[in-house]
């Protein structure tokens, strides 16, 4: 339980950053890079950062994509 607590912590913080921008393509690259970034970290702890990376980029990209601005204000 020790060992996920960090990648919890960055779970939560790459969402509570995620797809900042007012255009859906503004929101699918910032998605993209705050998933990729989170993704990564959370990868590291098991071993294979970059298929963290790869799998939270696109997530991000998409969820970026489809959310409207401004929804959590």
């Amino acid at each position: 339980m020790i060992r996920k607590f960090p990648a919890l912590i960055a779970l939560a913080a790459g969402l509570g950053l995620a797809a900042c921008g007012n255009s859906p393509g503004e929101r699918a690259v910032t998605g993209g890079l705050l998933g990729a970034g989170t993704g990564a970290a959370v990868g590291s702890f098991s071993g294979n950062a970059g298929t963290g990376a790869l799998i939270g980029g696109a997530v991000g990209a998409v969820g970026g994509a489809v959310t409207a601005p401004g929804v959590l204000r």
